[in-house]
């Protein structure tokens, strides 16, 4: 699964990596991103323009937004199964934009996990396949919300869990943020593990475990 990541990067850099799309002018790095917070997002609207959702998908057709706590993380090999997420990978796509994110590895005979630091050994930022909708509550107020693909680990995640976030490469940006609709079948061969040779990971400190704390010392080697 994927239930904490980082964008620590500034609208520019951004920018240079996502030549094609436009960002707010300006937010906050976040080195510790927690499901039901702001997360920024690409969606497949043509307008080529990040804003921010929350995490934590929300179905438009949900009486209850709580689900959307639940509902942080959608499995690759059931989206067109899923009522959740069925209708979002026909028609509602987006990138979640990060550039790096935590996975805790257990150890044999400890309780505690050990959390892990990953990310791409260029340091570039980049996007997970994400789903998304907008809910519209019986006041008449509405809320986009968004959740993040995984699939199974490649090689270096495999030692930590058994499951990673599809992180697309930039030359599939266009094809999943496609505005038409898709059929699953015509997809699938997007939500693959993302190569384990451009990537690395070193533990952190379990400082991360707490959702209150977000500074750059959380993604630092221990």
């Amino acid at each position: 699964m994927c239930g904490r990541f980082t964008l620590t990067v500034d609208p520019a850099e951004l920018k240079d990596a996502f030549t094609e799309f436009t960002f707010p002018s300006q937010f906050a790095p976040r080195f510790n991103i927690a499901p039901t917070q702001p997360i920024l997002a690409i969606p497949n609207d043509a307008k080529n323009q990040a804003d921010f959702f929350i995490w934590g998908l929300i179905p438009s057709w949900a009486k209850d937004p709580t689900i959307g706590q639940r509902l942080i993380n959608a499995r690759a090999e059931t989206l067109g199964e899923k009522p959740s997420f069925r209708g979002g990978f026909k028609y509602k796509r987006c990138l979640i934009l990060a550039d790096g994110f935590y996975e805790w590895q257990a150890q044999p005979g400890v309780k505690t996990k050990v959390p892990h630091f990953i990310f791409l050994q260029d340091r570039h930022p980049f996007a997970f396949a994400g789903l998304w909708d907008e809910w519209h509550s019986p006041d008449g107020g509405s809320l986009r919300s968004a959740t993040i693909i995984t699939t199974e680990p490649n090689e270096l995640m495999s030692g930590l869990h058994n499951r990673m976030p599809v992180i697309l490469d930039a030359a599939d940006y266009a094809e999943w943020l496609d505005p038409a609709p898709r059929a699953p079948e015509s997809l699938a061969h997007l939500l693959r593990p993302f190569p384990a040779d451009r990537m690395s990971a070193h533990p952190v400190s379990t400082l991360v475990n707490t959702p209150a704390n977000d500074r750059p010392e959380l993604v630092v080697p221990v």
